[in-house]
């Protein structure tokens, strides 16, 4: 599967466009609702290779969800976890540049008519990263990277994108 390819249980060789009108289309399908959407990866080294899996979840808090996975695979084995997390970040950072504050605010105006309702936007980078284990030292670091995007960062146990639904295409 090329780089570049998004991809779900129902769907092959989505585009990013695909998966932005998608997640137009999933909320437009019920806008009286709060929606967290959430961009993770994580990644798996293998015998031969690293493979790191982006995972772009909108989650109808509550109803439902809907997500895409991309696959980027360094022939190498990474085994820095520095270097590891850092890599992640970074493709979750670079998908995340794709949803500009003009694709944002037209997600908003769909919302707009239900906010008394209780209709809301979360958008977040979940870095699979947390307060406990290896990769408690690279939380400043890594965070600090997201937070200069202007984005709301999670980290484990609240990274879900990341730590469950990226971790179960890894392997």
């Amino acid at each position: 599967m090329e780089y570049s390819t998004f991809y779900n249980q129902s769907k092959q060789h989505m585009t990013i466009e695909d998966v932005l009108q998608s997640i137009e289309s999933f909320i437009a399908q019920d806008p009286a609702n709060q929606y967290r959407l959430s961009i993770g990866t994580d990644s798996h080294v293998h015998k031969s290779h690293t493979r790191f899996i982006t995972a772009i979840h909108i989650h109808r808090i509550g109803k439902g969800a809907w997500g895409a996975l991309r696959n980027h695979t360094v022939s190498r084995k990474i085994m820095s976890l520095k270097e590891k997390i850092s890599i992640e970040t970074w493709l979750s950072q670079e998908i995340a540049f794709h949803f500009t504050p003009e694709y944002l605010s037209g997600l908003g105006q769909l919302l707009a008519p239900y906010e008394k309702e209780g209709a809301s936007l979360q958008f977040e980078i979940h870095l699979d990263i947390g307060t406990k284990g290896r990769s408690k030292g690279l939380i400043k670091d890594m965070t600090e990277r997201i937070d200069a995007m202007g984005i709301d960062v999670k980290i484990k146990p609240e990274a879900y994108a990341a730590s469950s639904y990226a971790n179960r295409y890894t392997k």
